[in-house]
């Protein structure tokens, strides 16, 4: 999203399956509001490889992960090509694929065009990330200060924090809160009843969004709770092709709450909160989904299908990806996230407009 360099109209339309995106508008509201790039913080959902550098076994730079790719290589994307915030950042007309911070090779060209600093298996709560070794929300937020100051040396202090004011700040996490954390781990489930973590995580939020405003944050797109309770990993331990009625109900009134949060803190602090909700999209698209052009819905890509990360290392893949919802047993595919991105836009759109 960054508009630094003279803004061209592109005649063109992101056409995601029966609905389209209109470029050329998104575009002129973009400009109009003089957003010049997106920051990302959050998971799996997001990293672009930053996990590649830590010492986790939390990374997929390995095949078949980035067989979509544009080299067909492994990027560290927990998918087959590219994410929500790539094509998000594509049909702004800045780049075609978001660097992670920690990529050895980011050079100063790329710092004025969008930047993620997420990690695959992190959360809104510390705990989460260090149950798996990667990157928390509060070192992503250190990341990103540090990110700031290496700005400020490239392009200058004042045109560093133009750019920063007038940026997309956007946050996607807190499946692995519950999925690794809560309900695997026994730290907070002993602490809390599964309302009273879902406070304490909004609790999070509201520390690490006011920290996000300090540092120059005036937008930002807060993703909602995808229903993890359909995720084929889930449906598979579960013995059933039905969606767990529980982990989607804690995923619903997680999204409830905020979508509350957004409602007090946006005015609280001058910010332009937008809530981006994937919930219903999801389901939507796993109960009907020949209506988005998908015929397999329960199952991964990769493998036999109930793999991801380390155990799909290697394997085959099924012949038609776009036909996929699920890359892996937990993850996307780039067309699942196609429209997931398409919703994205369609929010800030209309935030903006």
């Amino acid at each position: 999203m960054v508009f630094i360099k003279p803004f061209v109209v592109l005649l063109a339309v992101l056409v995601v399956h029966a609905k389209a995106i209109d470029v050329a508008q998104l575009r002129r509201i973009a400009a109009n509001n003089n957003v010049s790039c997106i920051y990302v913080f959050g998971d799996s959902s997001v990293d672009p490889g930053n996990n590649n550098n830590l010492m986790t076994d939390l990374k997929v730079n390995f095949l078949p992960y980035g067989k979509d790719f544009y080299d067909g290589r492994p990027t560290g994307r927990f998918t087959n090509g590219r994410l929500a915030t790539d094509l998000i950042a594509d049909a702004l007309g800045h780049t075609k694929a978001i660097p992670a911070y920690l990529d050895p090779n980011l050079t100063n060209a790329k710092l004025v065009k969008g930047i993620s600093f997420a990690s695959g298996g992190s959360g809104y709560d510390d705990l989460t990330a260090q149950l798996s070794n990667v990157i928390s929300l509060s070192k992503q937020l250190e990341y990103f200060r540090e990110y700031k100051a290496r700005l400020g040396r490239v392009v200058g202090k004042k045109r560093g924090r133009e750019i920063v004011t007038n940026s997309v700040f956007l946050l996607s996490m807190g499946t692995n809160d519950f999925l690794q954390n809560y309900y695997l781990e026994p730290t907070r489930s002993k602490q809390f009843t599964i309302d009273k973590y879902q406070d304490f995580l909004i609790s999070a939020m509201t520390k690490y969004i006011k920290a996000m405003h300090a540092e120059g944050a005036t937008r930002l797109a807060v993703v909602g709770m995808e229903p993890f309770g359909c995720s084929p990993l889930i449906r598979a331990l579960r013995g059933t092709v039905k969606c767990d009625d529980g982990y989607n109900n804690a995923a619903l009134s997680f999204n409830s709450k905020i979508k509350s949060l957004m409602a007090t803190l946006g005015p609280s602090l001058a910010m332009r909160i937008f809530y981006v909700d994937i919930y219903g999209l999801i389901q939507d698209t796993i109960q009907n989904p020949k209506k988005y052009g998908f015929v397999e819905t329960s199952k991964g890509c990769c493998g036999s299908g109930l793999d991801y990360g380390q155990s799909c290392k290697g394997l085959p893949t099924c012949a038609n990806r776009s036909k996929y919802v699920y890359w892996d047993a937990v993850h996307f595919t780039e067309e699942m996230y196609k429209i997931i991105s398409e919703e994205a836009l369609k929010s800030l759109m209309k935030t903006l407009a």
